[in-house]
């Protein structure tokens, strides 16, 4: 399944499934049964729901809309906890000057950071140097606490795609890069949540790409992480439980602004894209604050 949340022209608000066979077309969930939630979130917790949207996508009468008469939500628009890691390539640890790491470098969003598929990323009034980042994301489905190699994937409820826009000269005031993570509306999130069965297992080998109106700034593959989404798991879960909801975001390869030659940031008006093979293309236009 690939799901999403969405508000309507009439601005109702409600949760749909993209069609397999039909280009645009989706399933409308809560108008093809009342009793789904309008909530990605909430739909993720309960069984119960997901056997609701199982038989709405099965049901010959459900009601169908078209992806350009709706506006897109964020996947997940309030995560508990969104943990993000740097230098999960090699190669783009090298491009910023830093050794391979021993350890990820974990560092964490709020959710204010967040905006959705084909909604602005803002560029702040008090810098110029955005950055794109094109990122895996997965979404906790279940409660994970000191999970192992073997049974970590049980715990994630699906993938997506992020754009972990990052004002690096305030990213570089401190040794933590938390500030230049956190401007408002610069994590660009979605378009879906795609189920993992529809997926390799951890989304191994999967093509990932930035490009920047039309030119392709990064171009990698998700077999190139230093840990992959089982790992990454494990090390979080060490630390933390994990909670329904929680969004963690797995690093970007190499190809960013600010180690080419001169810097590329985004400014007002340019078109980003974040593909990543077999999820979709997550595409933001720049806006300035």
């Amino acid at each position: 399944m690939r799901l999403f949340g969405f508000k309507g022209s009439d601005g109702v608000e409600s949760v749909g499934a993209l069609s397999k066979d039909k280009l645009n077309s989706f399933i409308d969930l809560c108008a093809t049964d009342p009793l789904i939630s309008n909530n990605v979130q909430a739909i993720i917790q309960s069984q119960e729901q997901l056997d609701r949207i199982s038989a709405a996508i099965a049901n010959s009468k459900a009601i169908t809309g078209n992806l350009s008469n709706i506006t897109f939500k964020i996947p997940i628009e309030k995560p508990g906890k969104i943990v993000c890691l740097g230098l999960n390539y090699a190669d783009h640890a090298k491009e910023g000057g830093n050794a391979r790491p021993e350890y990820p470098s974990f560092f964490m969003r709020g959710s204010s950071s967040l905006t959705a598929h084909l909604s602005p990323i803002v560029r702040p009034k008090v810098s110029d140097k955005l950055d794109y980042e094109a990122e895996l994301a997965f979404i906790v489905g279940k409660q994970a606490r000191h999970l192992t190699l073997e049974n970590a994937l049980d715990c994630v409820a699906g993938y997506s795609i992020f754009n972990d826009g990052s004002i690096r000269d305030y990213q570089r005031k401190t040794t933590q890069w938390t500030i230049g993570k956190n401007f408002d509306q610069t994590g660009a999130f979605g378009p879906y949540l795609v189920t993992p069965d529809e997926l390799p297992s951890g989304c191994h080998g999967l093509n990932i790409q930035s490009r920047l109106n039309g030119q392709v700034m990064q171009n990698a593959n998700t077999k190139d992480f230093l840990w992959g989404v089982a790992e990454t798991i494990v090390l979080i879960t060490e630390c933390m439980t994990l909670e329904p909801g929680d969004v963690v975001i797995t690093g970007t390869p190499a190809g960013v602004g600010y180690a080419r030659t001169p810097p590329v940031f985004m400014k007002p008006g340019d078109i980003c894209e974040i593909e990543i093979e077999s999820i979709g293309i997550l595409q933001n236009t720049i806006k300035d604050e």
